[in-house]
């Protein structure tokens, strides 16, 4: 063991060193709770909403089941009908396009950009036929796609814009004017999840809708709730969804610090980019010049020895992730929309050239100095 080898175990986030911090408020909160036995739909689940439609500028949340719900949820509320077409990426978590199979929508792929990992929005229109119904950019790793040029394609095409805002929850849209206004909150609708890893996350799983759009927000709400207003009386053909009551209070003590974790994790970030930028075969991640970048994930990308790095590491202690090893184009569960290996360069050169380091609010000191040695060390092997 070096001298600067941590004492403890390293994680990938430390959700243990955050509770601590606000572990009065939390206990507290949880125990009124629990005191109620108002366990569905306590009053707490809509005040956590109001606090986080306030905080991102949106008209109304909805609060959910998960963010894979959020997803299924926004495509159920726009009328989507068998065989309509939504865009989204092949670069990203399964449940963006499992959401559009599961409704008998038909998922059609847009490559990413190499150095943001975001949706290519110059490549959206080409994907367009008349079938075409939705837009779902992918806010991956924190930073957001480039929503005034979707906008602007949604608009001429006539298309919705599902924001999948479940990594980039606090970012910052850039405008071209100068103004700024929340990642999730620039489409018809936007959908987040508060997976406990998640900038903003629960002790458990959990989700939430944004829009401003009030008819949208209306139909959003009865959908979560199977469809009723009035109970067993249903006006939709709904699911069971619902945010519970604990999940909420944990979000609503959290939701003042988020923007202080997510600054930690930008110092923790340009720490991280100190160490990294001009290393040879190294890419330390971009930041766009729309967006301002809250490092859900700090992905490096590396020419070559992506698996070499990532098995030196393991060795000496220290957890990594791909995000994603095998992009869902040439998924065996996706095999069926006609897509082949080499449809979408960019993703799949991304697939074998990703990975990702220990990133969190609590990141910093000698932990952060072993990752950076460690991982200059197995650079160099």
């Amino acid at each position: 063991m070096t001298p600067n080898t941590p004492t403890h175990p390293i994680a990938m986030v430390d959700l243990e060193a955050q509770y601590q911090k606000i572990k009065p408020q939390l206990d507290q909160a949880i125990q009124q709770v629990i005191d109620s036995t108002q366990f569905i739909n306590g009053p707490q689940v809509g005040q956590f909403a109001r606090n986080l439609a306030q905080y991102l500028g949106a008209g109304k949340v909805i609060p959910c089941a998960n963010g894979t719900d959020a997803l299924q949820i926004a495509l159920m509320a726009l009328g989507l009908k068998p065989g309509d077409e939504v865009i989204t990426v092949p670069f990203t978590f399964v449940a963006t396009a499992e959401v559009i199979a599961l409704l008998g929508l038909k998922p059609v792929f847009v490559d990413v950009h190499p150095d943001t990992f975001v949706i290519d929005e110059n490549k959206i229109e080409e994907a367009i036929t008349s079938r075409s119904r939705c837009i779902i950019p992918v806010h991956l790793f924190g930073q957001g796609a480039n929503m005034e040029a979707i906008m602007r394609i949604a608009q001429k095409h006539n298309l919705y814009v599902v924001e999948d805002n479940a990594q980039a929850i606090g970012a910052d849209y850039r405008f071209a004017d100068g103004r700024t206004q929340k990642f999730g909150t620039i489409g018809h609708i936007g959908c987040t999840s508060f997976f406990p890893s998640k900038n903003l996350g629960a002790y458990g799983d959990a989700g939430a809708l944004f829009t401003n759009d009030e008819a949208l927000g209306e139909e959003i709400s009865l959908i979560v709730n199977h469809g009723m207003k009035v109970r067993y009386y249903y006006d939709s053909i709904g699911v069971n969804s619902r945010l519970d009551t604990l999940q909420a209070v944990i979000l609503d003590v959290k939701l003042p610090h988020l923007d202080e974790y997510n600054a930690a994790r930008q110092a923790a970030a340009a720490r991280y980019d100190r160490a990294f930028s001009g290393l040879r075969g190294v890419t330390v991640p971009k930041v766009a010049p729309y967006s301002n970048h809250v490092y859900h994930q700090y992905t490096l990308t590396l020419e070559e020895g992506r698996d070499r790095l990532k098995d030196h590491l393991q060795g000496a202690g220290i957890p990594t992730g791909v995000y994603y090893p095998v992009p869902l184009h040439v998924q065996k569960a996706y095999r069926g929309y006609g897509y082949k290996e080499g449809d979408f360069p960019v993703s799949e050169s991304l697939a074998h050239k990703v990975l990702s380091l220990p990133m969190h609010s609590e990141l910093g000191g000698e932990v952060q100095d072993y990752i950076i040695e460690q991982t200059i060390k197995g650079l160099s092997l």
